[in-house]
């Protein structure tokens, strides 16, 4: 019952490694879907950036069209005003005139703001494309680090496994069977210290009787307050 008593005891310190290895390599599929994530938010950014950038460039061709279109009717017009036989005739020319030269005015302004914005544009587009060819880089190494890491983990893993099985194996059936219990009871915490006649876990204090059978470690008892199985370790120092 003593080497059960230490199989225990090693048993819970090595579910406890399995436990934090086990939700390492459990976490990195969320870690590299955030990595990645955060990427294609970059990528998003870049291809926003690049409509709005195509938006105005196209918005400036269909203005510059707009301006040819009011240049070749203001030419025929100028032509027609030549012929004019009537000073009726001659003004309703010079209106149109004027209508297509305002028109050519306010598509210039167009133009200009849109020049004005798509500098804007393009520094954001150029800013963005930068930012984007880092972040893969940094990525990529990211999860290169994280696969290393993941096979060291599933490694170290299938060792502290093992090391399970051989302690298993050398348990007491029924007293594994307990710990199991325990274990899968309390979300992996299937023992607990007694220190100064107290339960390391749930702190109750425990009746000075049972404190002392607990000392002898002749066999692990449970807790009366949590149930979690109890053992006693001396203390170092004897006057403690």
């Amino acid at each position: 019952m003593v080497l059960d008593i230490e199989y225990a005891i090693k048993l819970q310190e090595l579910d406890d490694l399995i436990l934090k290895l086990e939700r390492k390599i459990e976490a990195l599929p969320k870690h590299i879907a955030e990595i990645e994530e955060a990427l294609l938010s970059k990528q998003r950014r870049l291809e926003s950036d690049q409509l709005a950038l195509s938006a105005n460039q196209k918005d400036r061709r269909k203005l510059e069209a707009v301006i040819q279109t009011f240049e070749e009717k203001i030419s025929k017009l100028k032509n027609q005003m030549l012929e004019a036989k009537t000073n009726e005739q001659y003004r309703a020319f010079q209106h149109e005139i004027s209508y297509g030269e305002t028109g050519i005015r306010k598509s210039e302004d167009k133009i200009l703001d849109l020049m004005a914005e798509s500098e804007s544009l393009e520094a954001n587009v150029s800013k963005a494309r930068l930012a984007l060819d880092e972040e893969k880089v940094q990525v990529e190494g990211e999860k290169q680090a994280a696969r290393e890491q993941h096979a060291v983990n599933e490694k170290q893993l299938n060792g502290l496994l093992a090391d399970r099985e051989r302690i298993v194996a050398g348990m007491t059936p029924k007293v594994y069977a307990n710990y199991e219990r325990a274990r899968k009871k309390y979300h992996g915490v299937a023992l607990a210290q007694g220190i100064a006649g107290r339960c390391s876990v749930c702190n109750i204090t425990m009746r000075p009787q049972y404190f002392q059978d607990l000392k002898k470690g002749e066999r692990l008892l449970k807790c009366e307050s949590c149930g979690r199985l109890l053992y006693y370790k001396p203390p170092a120092n004897p006057e403690d």
